[in-house]
């Protein structure tokens, strides 16, 4: 069963007593999705697809990625009355998070570009289950960076493996061995000393996982003198916040990791209005 069927289904349970009792099942309303709050539109596949499935005609006023004002018209709708109201609520929630990840994500991107233009904002995988191909999505839509999606789009070698494997070092020859050549490999690392190991070693992308700003400074350092920062791409996450992130943006750095995209995400205002 498709992901959102699923989640309507959920809503649903046997039946909405409340619009089943009240509406009769010929009634054909007008209504419109509006934005309560400034910020990006991202979710409009999703609107697609639900009004499709429910035969629910609608024409857009807005695209993915444009901005919203408070106020603005996203859409209006025409279909039938029950099936509407049966599906209100599943299409604001998701179309409402993903366009509160986007703006989030938008908002970051902006700002770091003013202290380095080259430097990406990128999500994790702390998200839901189920939800993480709407919020990576939305994450494209704000102009960051998805980063990996699944466990099989990229190698990237955590503290608990290395835990069981023994070494950064051996876990880069396996996962070399092992993995496709068409598979990228990123090390996490927690000191300076393991960041030159694991550059030293051939991977492609570092992490460097809870670094003060300053830590990462003498870790940018330490590369430049021995002659290896150009060979790998450098991340930052962990204990980065809207507040500090510009730190971290400073220094010459490739990405910006931030779980707090998806994980603590504040949805944007909509509201769906039938008249």
């Amino acid at each position: 069963m498709n992901i959102i069927d699923y989640m309507i289904e959920e809503d649903i349970g046997f039946c909405d007593i409340t619009t089943d009792s009240l509406i009769d099942d010929d009634i054909v309303v007008n209504g419109q999705i509006i934005s309560k709050e400034e910020g990006i539109l991202s979710g409009l596949r999703i609107v697609e697809y639900i009004f499709n499935k429910y035969k629910i005609s609608f024409e857009l006023f807005k695209k993915e990625g444009e901005k919203l004002q408070k106020g603005d018209i996203v859409l209006k709708f025409k279909g039938n009355g029950r099936e509407i109201l049966k599906i209100e609520r599943t299409l604001l929630n998701l179309l409402m998070r993903m366009c509160g990840i986007a703006s989030k994500t938008k908002q970051l991107s902006d700002k770091v570009k003013t202290v380095n233009s080259k430097v990406k904002i990128a999500g994790t995988r702390k998200t839901f289950p189920s939800l993480a191909k709407f919020d990576k999505q939305a994450i494209v839509t704000g102009g960051g960076d998805s980063h990996r999606f699944r466990l099989d789009d990229l190698v990237l070698i955590k503290d608990n493996h290395i835990a069981i494997i023994g070494s950064i070092s051996k876990a880069i020859i396996l996962a070399k061995e092992k993995v496709s050549f068409s598979k990228k490999i990123e090390v996490e690392v927690e000191d300076i000393d393991n960041l030159i190991v694991a550059v030293q070693n051939g991977a492609d992308i570092v992490m460097l996982d809870n670094f003060s700003p300053d830590l990462v400074e003498k870790a940018i350092l330490t590369l430049n003198k021995l002659n290896i920062r150009n060979k790998v791409l450098l991340e930052v996450s962990g204990g980065i916040t809207e507040e500090n992130i510009l730190d971290y943006a400073f220094f010459d750095i490739d990405i910006i990791s931030l779980g707090s995209l998806t994980h603590s995400v504040k949805s944007l205002d909509l509201s769906l209005e039938i008249f």
